[in-house]
């Protein structure tokens, strides 16, 4: 833990944006975020990009999802019962669809839009290294993957339409049995709130959440990774030299 925390305080101190109120995190600075919020606990932000209702349409990202080398899923609900289906799809395969209580989600969208990678261009304040990929999700009324949690920090922004998220601070974390999906089965929820176009949630690691389409919704997911130490510091050098430039 020393090792990382020493890697962080190198690269807040040599990047002289972290002392400015940045707009994605609410007004907040991005030393402020760091030191209370990140991977300690969840944190709301209303409208943190005003005006964004998306970076695409449930119909773009389905064909995306139909791609041959698409990391997509659609994972279902019925009668209680989870299932998952895995790519390749074809576009028939979502006209069998129910018209609730399902959800496709399609991995690495900033390596198939110019706008995704310069969306998280606006999450430059953590290390590259740290970065993972752009997800995005498209559920009508009631679709969801369950409650879980995840070994990574994650940004959620709601793009169109409202999804509900609930979280938990819990620590049991017995899963469904059977189940395709790692879905907790003693989900206890002591959040909740309602995302519109433009909000974000911010979720540590292991924070259980689930999130609920109110209506037709896209959800993007900003992930970011624990790399392993030599990683961090090769990334930390590079961002040296780029800024001594």
């Amino acid at each position: 833990m020393r090792r990382k925390s020493i890697f962080v305080t190198l690269f807040q101190r040599y990047n002289p944006a972290m002392k400015k109120p940045l707009a994605l995190l609410g007004g907040m600075t991005v030393n402020a975020f760091l030191r209370d919020y990140w991977q300690k606990k969840p944190l709301l932000i209303r409208q943190a990009l005003p005006q964004f209702n998306g970076l695409l349409d449930p119909q773009q990202l389905i064909e995306l999802a139909c791609d041959q080398d698409a990391q997509a899923r659609v994972v279902t609900q019925r009668r209680g019962q989870w299932q998952l289906h895995e790519a390749p799809f074809k576009p028939e395969d979502f006209n069998s669809l129910a018209k609730t209580k399902w959800t496709v989600l399609l991995q690495g969208l900033n390596h198939y839009l110019p706008e995704g990678t310069e969306l998280l261009k606006q999450f430059n304040f953590v290390p590259h290294a740290r970065l993972d990929d752009l997800m995005v999700s498209y559920a009508p009324k009631g679709g969801g993957v369950g409650p879980h949690f995840d070994s990574y920090d994650v940004f959620l922004l709601q793009g169109m339409g409202h999804r509900r998220w609930q979280i938990s601070t819990q620590a049991d974390r017995t899963l469904v049995e059977g189940a395709p999906l790692r879905i907790l089965k003693n989900f206890e929820v002591e959040q909740e709130w309602v995302l519109a176009p433009g909000d974000m949630l911010y979720l540590p690691p292991h924070c259980a959440h689930n999130g609920i389409a109110e209506d037709d919704c896209m959800t993007y997911s900003i992930g970011f990774r624990t790399p392993a130490y030599q990683e961090l510091a090769e990334q930390f050098l590079v961002y040296c030299r780029i800024a001594s430039v």
